[in-house]
């Protein structure tokens, strides 16, 4: 306990930085967009029932998304997390596919199913993304579960469905019930689906806060939308950390290696995780058979700039632009990440009050639910006062990306350093290892792997960015989804297929890294 303070300090040190990046790149803008939309109207936004039915419809088909997430990856999840069976690795790397996607990708895939869109597309389009989110995080847990009280269950006999509800269930329900938070709030938040499934007739807070800020110029009542957003994303962040701690207290407390051959009714549980598969492969090969149908026009459009120049870049211009922004949002990400969850860690093993913990934790979790508009704008309307005006710079775009990517290093790179053995650490210490050797010597090798997942992750998703980005990004420079987005608004055959090749193209990329991230085999790589 000697070494209590000095732990504590240096671990209050260490999440200085991203702190002050979260406080510099996110809490000022939003507070300087929020403070200039106030006024005298916020009140007739806030009591009219247009604004009520946009926040329905918000609540409405995250619900009903998260919802369908849930029931289609539980089976997933047993298949993952409770058989021994050929073409799970498949299956774990298949499921991974969509929550990486673009969301300009998805949106197209399920406009080649569904013509317009509409509320049905919206919900089954936001349930694709995160299925993975349910399947992974459950199954984490569930593959530590002891099989024994379950055996002792059929043996007593309780048939296969009351053991699972009177006896699994009551265990599994923590993660069950942290994933769903995530999944409601990635729901709730949802852009660029929406922007493209919703055909203007349909809005969420977070499509209606970039028609007012871009197009109406709306300050006042975007500010307004902003805080009720603001303020059902910190009630989820915060649901979401208890359950988190819940579910990371019981699973240290299971045994692993319980994966076997289905046996009996098992196999239709596998069936069905087999069936969501299926019906996740769907969407990408539609969106794929799409891009074909005008043969390879669509590929040969990608080294220009569309129907009569509707771009100002071209297709590989765009690439280019997409790779080199994902770079520098990636290891920015990566550095604060890191930081933050060594800083957390550290914190947990001085026993800092838990109150800290989840404040910090809950902090660095908050850009992944507060509108992209809302901060985009706010970047245009406060980095002027910073040296070197950011507003003009090319970082921009980056610094934005890097804000989103943020929480999913922390999500992945936590739950892997929180679960090293602590007599690791303590044994080097005995040794004679300073703090910062014992990391290097202990933490580091273990968590390498986790690491190096991180990175792939953080890469995809900023690859495939579009809502902050399609604020910030100038025509000169935009990135492949922000062209794709700006093809499918503009009339055109050759537009058309161009968008459809490109979202085929960012797919693969986007496949790729996935396929390299389950060769690194870490588990259930954090908690995604």
């Amino acid at each position: 306990m000697a070494h209590g303070r000095p732990g504590l300090t240096g671990a209050l040190a260490t999440a200085a930085l991203p702190l002050g990046f979260l406080a510099v790149f996110f809490l000022w803008p939003v507070v300087a967009i929020v403070r200039l939309g106030l006024g005298p109207g916020v009140g007739a936004v806030l009591s009219s029932p247009d604004t009520w039915s946009i926040v329905g419809f918000t609540l409405g088909q995250a619900a009903a998304a998260t919802a369908v997430a849930v029931l289609t990856g539980l089976p997933v999840a047993f298949l993952l997390a409770r058989t021994s069976l050929w073409g799970n690795g498949f299956v774990r790397a298949a499921v991974m596919v969509p929550f990486v996607l673009p969301t300009v990708v998805v949106g197209l895939a399920f406009r080649s199913l569904f013509g317009d869109g509409g509320p049905l597309a919206i919900i089954l389009a936001n349930a694709f993304f995160n299925v993975a989110v349910v399947a992974r995080t459950v199954a984490a847990l569930w593959s530590h579960v002891d099989r024994r009280a379950e055996d002792a269950a059929r043996s007593l006999g309780a048939s296969r469905w009351r053991t699972f509800f009177s006896v699994t269930l009551p265990v599994l329900r923590p993660a069950i019930s942290s994933s769903a938070a995530v999944v409601f709030l990635f729901c709730a938040t949802s852009f660029g689906v929406v922007l493209l499934l919703g055909g203007g007739e349909y809005a969420t807070l977070e499509t209606e806060i970039y028609l007012r800020t871009v197009q109406l110029f709306d300050l006042t009542g975007a500010a307004a939308l902003s805080m009720l957003q603001l303020a059902s994303v910190v009630a989820v962040l915060v649901i979401g950390a208890i359950l988190r701690r819940r579910s990371t207290a019981l699973r240290l407390r299971g045994r692993a290696d319980t994966a076997r051959r289905p046996v009996g009714g098992e196999w239709g549980i596998v069936a069905a995780a087999w069936g969501v598969v299926v019906a996740l492969m769907v969407p990408i090969v539609s969106l794929v058979a799409k891009s074909f149908e005008s043969g390879l026009d669509g590929y040969r459009a990608i080294g220009g700039t569309g129907f009569r120049g509707s771009l100002q870049v071209t297709g590989w211009e765009a690439v280019l632009n997409s790779l080199r922004a994902a770079t520098d949002a990636t290891w920015l990400a990566l550095l604060l990440g890191v930081l933050t969850c060594v800083a957390l860690v550290t914190l947990g093993r001085t026993r800092a009050r838990p109150s800290l913990i989840e404040t910090i934790d809950t902090a660095m979790m908050l850009p992944l639910g507060v509108s992209a508009v809302t901060v985009g704008f706010g970047y245009l309307i406060t980095l002027d006062a910073l040296p070197g005006d950011l507003r003009t710079s090319p970082l921009l775009v980056p610094l934005a990306q890097a804000l989103v990517v943020t929480p999913l290093v922390i999500r992945t790179l936590l739950p892997v350093l929180r679960s090293i053995d602590d007599r690791l650490r303590q044994a080097a210490a005995t040794l004679g290892a300073a703090p910062w050797q014992v990391w290097r010597e202990v933490d580091i090798p273990l968590a390498a792997r986790s690491f190096l997942a991180a990175t792939a992750f953080a890469y995809a998703v900023a690859l495939g960015e579009f809502g902050a980005t399609s604020f910030l990004a100038r025509p000169e420079s935009a990135t492949l989804p922000v062209v794709i987005g700006r093809l499918v608004a503009r009339p055109g055959e050759l537009n058309n297929q161009l968008a459809y090749a490109s979202c085929t193209l960012l797919m693969l990329v986007t496949v790729a890294i996935v396929i390299a991230v389950d060769r690194l085999r870490v588990g259930s790589v954090g908690e995604f």
